[in-house]
């Protein structure tokens, strides 16, 4: 079952961290996103405060024609784009979850952005919704 936070959606997984990862990563590409980004905040947190963390990463997913959609009608879009998609370890499993494209984009305004927010969000609910089928 899908959980919801204020401003995105998502998932939790019984699969390990390491194999969440690429199973979103996977998911994602089936929706039409590529992977510009990948943030391994554990890592990061370690080598810059000397924090342990548990594992997590942030995935910076973008659909090219969408993205090509939205600079056409806001050259400043790039302000709020890629979609951040995060997995996290969580209870003996993983928690996947996606920033909500048209949450994001109410922030610019812009009413033809919209449909463009509306296409992300529906394909990154079919993502994540792939990931928590049967798991």
């Amino acid at each position: 079952m899908s959980e919801q936070v204020s401003y995105g959606f998502g998932t939790k997984t019984s699969l390990p961290y390491a194999e969440a990862v690429e199973a979103a990563k996977a998911a994602l590409k089936e929706q039409g996103f590529g992977v510009l980004s990948e943030i391994d905040v554990r890592a990061t947190l370690k080598e810059k405060r000397g924090i342990d963390f548990r594992p997590y990463v942030i995935l910076g997913a973008c659909n090219p024609s969408l993205a090509e959609q939205a600079f056409k009608e806001e050259l400043e879009i790039g302000l709020l784009l890629p979609c951040n998609v995060i997995v996290y370890e969580s209870d003996g499993g993983s928690v996947i979850e996606a920033l909500d494209p048209e949450r994001a984009l109410e922030v610019a305004g812009n009413e033809r952005l919209r449909p463009i927010a509306a296409e992300a969000k529906m394909r990154l609910r079919a993502a994540i919704d792939s990931l928590s089928a049967g798991r």
